[in-house]
Parts: C-alpha cells; structure tokens; sequence
C-alpha cells in the first residue's frame, strides 16, 4: 500500500486520481508531480514500485504543503483574521458567510439548521382550569 505524507492511496486507483486524496492536492497538481517523478498518470497504484512511491513522496515533502502543514496554515489565517477584527474575521467568529454572500435567504450551509418560530403554548394547568371557572360562574 501507497502511503504518502502519512495518507494511505487507494491501490486501485489511477494514479491520477489517487493523489487527490490527499488534502491540498487536486488533478492538475497530482499530474504535476506524477510528471516531475516521470511516472504514469494512468498506472494503478498497486504497480507502483517502491522507487516510484519513494519519488512521488520525495517530491510532495520538498515542494508542497499538504495535509496538516496546510490545515495549520489555513487555521493560523482565519486565526490571524478574527483576533485584528477585520470584516472577514467577525464573519468567520460569527459563523456567517465571509466572502460576500447574501443571508437574508440561504447559507444554510454557514448558518446551520433553521431555527423555527417558537409558538408560544399556554401552560397546562391554567387552560384548563379557566373553562372550569367559566362554568362555575355561570351556575352561579
């Protein structure tokens, strides 16, 4: 099995393909480095040999950010943004969208389930001692 910077690639997998799997990397970048390691975009994972795979890894650590260097970075930003208090940083602490969507209609996706309109109940001992009451008064 293929494991490159700490992510097992599926085996049965283009090559191509199988480098997506890791965070940070899309087609264009993993055809980049498949080539840089002059190796098949089209070869399955499982007959890369141990040369191959040692390339291809060689080439992610020295050249690319990928998985938790970049998640770190990433956070470290949006970190960077919210304690100056920038626009994009109180939307990121308040949840909202950052990059200029509108909310008085969805970004569910930011915003989280809706929230309905309480509906405000009458409590129970109360309700139904009033029409008692009423009949009281009325024999009365």
């Amino acid at each position: 099995m293929a494991r490159v910077a700490g992510v097992d690639l599926p085996r049965e997998k283009r090559g191509e393909i199988a480098l997506t799997y890791l965070y940070g990397m899309g087609r264009p970048t993993s055809l980049k480095v498949l080539q840089q390691a002059r190796v098949d975009p089209n070869k399955r994972v499982k007959t890369w040999t141990e040369e191959e795979t040692a390339r291809i890894r060689e080439i992610i650590e020295r050249e690319l950010k990928v998985e938790g260097d970049l998640r770190r970075e990433i956070a470290m930003n949006v970190k960077r943004l919210m304690d100056i208090g920038c626009y994009r940083g109180i939307r990121h602490r308040k949840g909202l969208p950052v990059r200029g969507q509108r909310t008085h209609t969805n970004a569910r996706t930011r915003k989280g389930r809706r929230k309905g309109v309480m509906v405000k109940k009458k409590p129970a001992a109360a309700a139904s001692a009033a029409p008692a009451a009423a009949a009281r008064k009325a024999g009365a």
